[in-house]
This record gives structure tokens, sequence and C-alpha cells, in this order.
């Protein structure tokens, strides 16, 4: 994992490359199509990276985005009413039967069907108008990092060309450099201070609080925390009750136009006694973590998880876990 951790910037760069014909191709098709909906098939980290994508595309084309479920398709046989929409399935290795059996009923349906997917021969690419290859070489690790951050950065390159939007376009070039100085943040300070504790809260709000989703996974996948992700704006509803003095709470705050509210509930809460730890400068007594600023709203919150990936390999090792293996969990996962 951390081998594959410190491989990120290179994947992206590769990929921006590589793949450059391909979202070149598929752009200029959603743009003559000019669709009214895009709907995401994915599970798992796959999910998450689909989420970050929901907020890009509705902050940057006002285009609903809506994640559906694959049983819909795969356990229950209906197919949706999907003209005009676009069908973007995000899938590491192309096989999850539900996951391509999603793809087939939205290309039935109407749909222009974009696969994103690390196996460009997979069912998933066969079931899709086209297939955008990751390039991240083999991940060995259970938990997914490169192929997570690759994933986002394939839908955020597809958007960038789709919107026409130059300066999205350069951030997402630039971030290779700013990925590397993403891993080289140190968030040891927070290991630490996770002893004794098998719970906690992620915080995050718009793109960020899909990354606070992935978090939230991995702490679970590689550390055995039971570590559940909430909105910003969510949290004061309900959920802060079990936030007693001591609770660890870590606010994944980007530069956009939620770091406000994200930094302010994480001091609310480091306040009322939580251990709070925050990626943001703005004061209060919540922690300060390092972070790698992208110079973009809408690729910054990216470079976040990248930081914590490094983070969280460090934790399981230092709780005696193996975070490339752990129990109950395979690298392909096929649900139907």
């Amino acid at each position: 994992m951390r081998q594959e951790v410190d491989q990120i910037p290179g994947v992206v760069a590769t990929f921006l490359q590589a793949s450059a014909p391909m979202l070149d191709e598929a752009a200029a098709r959603l743009r003559r199509e000019d669709p009214a909906l895009v709907v995401t098939v994915a599970r798992g980290s796959s999910d998450h990276a689909s989420a970050y994508l929901k907020y890009a595309i509705e902050l940057k084309l006002g285009l609903p985005v809506a994640s559906v479920g694959p049983s819909i398709a795969s356990i229950y046989g209906r197919d949706l009413k999907l003209d005009r929409t676009v069908a973007i399935a995000v899938s590491q290795s192309g096989k999850s039967p539900d996951i391509v059996g999603m793809a087939q009923s939205a290309k039935r349906s109407g749909a222009t069907t974009i696969a994103i997917t690390n196996t460009p021969g997979s069912p998933l690419a066969d079931a899709s108008d086209f297939t955008v290859d990751l390039h991240a070489g083999v991940e060995k690790s259970v938990a997914a990092t490169k192929t997570f951050v690759a994933s986002v950065v394939a839908g955020l390159a597809l958007l960038a060309r789709w919107s026409n939007d130059a300066e999205l376009k350069a951030a997402v070039d630039a971030l290779p450099e700013s990925l590397a100085q993403a891993v080289a943040c140190d968030w040891s300070e927070m290991i630490g201070a996770l002893d004794g504790h098998s719970a906690l809260y992620v915080l995050g709000r718009g793109p960020g609080f899909a990354i606070a989703n992935e978090a939230a996974l991995k702490f679970k996948e590689t550390c055995g925390i039971q570590g559940e992700s909430y909105s910003a704006a969510e949290v004061m509803h309900g959920p802060v009750s079990i936030v007693t003095p001591g609770y660890p709470v870590l606010g994944l705050a980007a530069r956009d136009a939620a770091e406000a509210s994200v930094a302010d509930m994480a001091h609310k809460l480091a306040g009322q006694g939580a251990r709070a730890f925050l990626t943001s400068d703005r004061p209060g007594p919540a922690s300060r973590l390092p972070f790698a600023a992208t110079g973009h709203p809408i690729t910054d919150p990216l470079s976040l998880i990248v930081s914590f990936y490094g983070f969280v390999e460090a934790l399981a090792r230092h709780r005696g876990l193996n975070p490339d293996q752990p129990p109950m969990l395979r690298k392909v996962t096929e649900t139907v």
C-alpha cells in the first residue's frame, strides 16, 4: 500500500498523457449530445470517486448527477428510462456482474455509457461506448489507493474537456506535482492521538464529503476503526451526541467555498472536548494537519486523500495490522 501511494503522482502523469485521445473523443460526443442527466454506477471506493464527480459535474455544468443502484438491473431486472443521459460506470476490475449489468441496461435504455476502469479488456469495457483506461498498473494492496485517485482524475479530465474549461484542465494537468507534495505531507501527529480509540468521525463537504467517505472506509478496511463520514452540515443533526471528551474527529477541509463550514465545525467540536484534526489554516482549537493546495477548488480535495492514504497505512502498521491484506476482504469483489 505504501509503495502504491508513492506511485500516485506518476500514475496520474501517465494517465493524463496516455488517455488524452480517448478523453477528447468522449468529450466531443458529450458536447454534441448535450445530455440532460448524468448517472453513475459503482460500489465501494469507486462509488466515492463517483460521488466526487457528482459534485464536480453539478458545480461545473449544472447537470444533475444521480448514483443508480446496480441491483435495479442485476437483481430486479428493471431498465431505467435514460434517454439523453450519460452513464459513467467506475470499476477498477470491470468484472463485478452487477456493475456490468447496470452498464448494459443503461446502454439498452439509450444512455451514452462510459467505463472508467483499470482493466480495458474487461466485461465493463465491452458493455460501454467509451473506455477510459486508468493505466495505473497492477494494484496489489486490497485497499484501493492509486486506482481511486486515477478514477477521480479521469472524471475530472473528461469534465474539463466536456466543459471547455481551460482553468480546470490546467489544474488537472498540474496534479502530478500537487499530488507529489501531498504524498510528502506528514500526519503522524494523529497516529498516537488515536491510541485507545476504535471509532471516529470524518467531516467534509462538497467534493470533500466524497473524500471523507473514502477516508472513513479506509479506516475500516485497514485499521478496524469504525470511521463514520458526515457532511459538516449534518453532524449536528444527531451524530454530535456521541462526541464525548477526547473523541477523535478528522475535518477534511479543501480550499473551496465549503472550507469555512468544515473548519468551523471541527473547531466547534474541539471546543467541546473532541480531539479534532483539520486540514485548514483557519484559526481555532482543532490541530492543524499539513496539506498540499492544488490552486483550484474542484481539484483541491483530491490532494487530501493522498496525504490521508500515507497516514492510514502507517496507522495500520502502528496498530500491528497488515494494511495490504485486511481480514475478510479480497481485491476483486464480484457482487450480483
